[in-house]
C-alpha cells in the first residue's frame, strides 16, 4: 500500500489546491496495472491539514517558521491509520509492500517518516523533497538514522531540472548522502533528473508511472 501526502492533490480535480490539476494518480496506476507493470495496489491519499501543513509535514523546528511536528505525524499513520485500514479492508500488512510517498514538504516528510519508521514502511516515494527545510538537516538525519535501520528501504527520488538550480543541487546531494549510506542505485535507490520537470501536479502526474513501476514492479518476489 502507498500513502500519499496532500490527498486532495491526487485524485479529484474538485478539490485540488490548483483547480483542475491533479497527479492523475488514478488513470496513471491503473494505466500501469493493466498493462502489467505493477502489481494490484492500494492507494491511499491523506488530505492535508491546510494551516497546519507546514508543521506536520516537517521533522525538525526552524527559528523563523516554526514546525517540526512530523514525528507526531508519524505516530498517527502507524498507530492508528496502518491499523484503521487494516481492520476495514482485506489488505496485507507487510512492511515490504507499504510506504509513504509525496512531494515538495510531502516528499520531505515521507523521507523522514520511512526512516523514523523503517520497521513499518519497506518503500519510499520522494519526488522533488525540499531538501532545504532547515538549513538541509534532513540530510544530517540521514547519516544519523540509516546506521540504525537493518534493511534499507526501497526508495524512489527525483527532482526536475526545471525546478531551480538549488533545488536541483539539494537533491543531489541527498542522492549521494543515500548512496554513502548504503542504499543501492537501481536496486533499493532510483534517482531521477527530470528532463523538463517543474514543481507543480501537472509534472509530478508524469512521475507517477515509473515511480510505481520501481516500486512495486508486477512479478517482484516482494509482492
Amino acid at each position: 500500500m502507498l500513502y500519499l501526502q496532500d490527498g486532495q492533490n491526487l485524485f479529484d480535480p474538485r478539490t485540488s489546491f490548483v483547480p483542475g490539476r491533479t497527479w492523475e494518480v488514478r488513470e496513471q496506476a491503473d494505466a500501469a496495472i493493466e498493462a502489467g507493470e505493477v502489481e494490484p495496489l492500494i492507494i491511499v491519499g491523506l488530505y492535508n491539514t491546510g494551516d497546519r501543513r507546514l508543521a506536520e509535514y516537517t521533522h525538525e523546528r526552524d527559528w523563523r517558521m516554526g514546525g517540526g511536528e512530523a514525528n507526531e505525524y508519524g505516530l498517527l499513520l502507524t498507530r492508528e491509520l496502518l491499523p484503521w485500514i487494516a481492520d476495514h479492508y482485506r489488505v496485507r500488512t507487510d512492511r515490504e509492500i507499504d510506504g509513504p510517498g509525496g512531494s515538495s514538504l510531502g516528499g520531505l516528510v515521507s523521507l523522514y517518516v520511512g526512516l523514523r519508521y523503517a520497521t513499518w514502511f519497506g518503500k519510499l516515494a520522494v519526488l522533488s523533497p525540499s531538501v532545504w527545510w532547515n538549513h538541509k538537516s534532513i540530510l544530517g538525519y540521514v547519516n544519523e538514522r540509516a546506521p540504525e535501520i537493518w534493511d534499507r528501504p526501497k526508495l524512489w527520488l527525483d527532482i526536475g531540472d526545471h525546478e531551480g538550480r538549488r533545488a536541483v543541487h539539494d537533491v543531489e546531494h541527498l542522492n549521494r548522502r543515500l548512496k554513502a549510506n548504503h542504499w543501492v542505485p537501481g536496486k533499493t535507490l532510483h534517482f531521477e533528473k527530470v528532463h523538463g520537470g517543474t514543481h507543480d501536479e501537472a509534472s509530478w502526474a508524469r512521475r507517477v508511472r515509473p515511480m510505481l513501476k520501481f516500486l512495486f514492479p508486477a512479478n517482484s518476489n516482494e509482492q
